[in-house]
């Protein structure tokens, strides 16, 4: 009859299903895909900063011992003298001089106590509290040691130039070589504020 149909089912052959196979595998879902991110070390730029905080350190630990030592051990005595006076020039004769050792004996006494202070921050490079202590700390020691260092420098000028309004004479053609080594460890004062400067940047930077 004309409205029968009939289903022909057409079996495919081993061979033929091989032709119609995908040439290429169908790509995983989006979903199943992670990249990979090489995550960057943490705090490695803080650490470095704490490396090069611990160097400064002993950098300024030179200058100020070098300074105090300097200042401390001047002296000397010219090789004239009168029946009832010596002609003899000692740091200890001007209380400027006394503070100026003092000053730079404990700045230097505090920078070898805060080295463990910078050896936690390069282990923690992210603590907060260790570098706000040393921002304070170092601020203060830089107040301290720029005192000393200028109220030396003042008398160093003094005794190199004088003053002809006071009718003060200048004493370094006498005492040469305790001018040229009190003016070396008034340098030296001044290498150490600039080291103490450099620190107070590093721990503002660290923070």
């Amino acid at each position: 009859m004309e409205g029968d149909s009939t289903t022909i089912n057409i079996t495919e052959t081993p061979k033929e299903r091989k032709g119609k196979a995908p040439l290429l595998a169908t790509p995983p879902a989006s979903s199943t895909i992670k990249p990979v991110v090489q995550k960057a070390p943490k705090g490695g730029y803080k650490r470095g900063l704490a490396i090069f905080d611990v160097i400064l350190r002993i950098a300024g630990i030179a200058t100020a011992l070098g300074a105090a030592i300097a200042m401390g051990s001047t002296d000397q005595t010219l090789p004239f003298f009168t029946q009832f006076f010596q002609f003899k020039a000692e740091f200890d004769d001007l209380p400027t001089f006394t503070f100026f050792v003092i000053a730079n004996s404990i700045t230097a006494a505090y920078l070898a106590l805060t080295i463990p202070i910078s050896i936690v921050c390069i282990v923690r490079p992210h603590l907060v509290t260790p570098r706000v202590v040393l921002v304070f700390l170092d601020s203060v020691m830089v107040a301290l040691t720029t005192a000393a260092a200028g109220g030396a420098a003042s008398i160093v000028y003094l005794a190199h130039n004088g003053n002809s309004d006071a009718n003060w004479p200048a004493i370094c053609q006498q005492f040469n070589d305790f001018c040229q080594a009190v003016s070396g460890a008034v340098v030296a004062s001044f290498l150490t504020v600039v080291v103490l400067m450099f620190l107070v940047i590093l721990s503002a930077f660290a923070l």
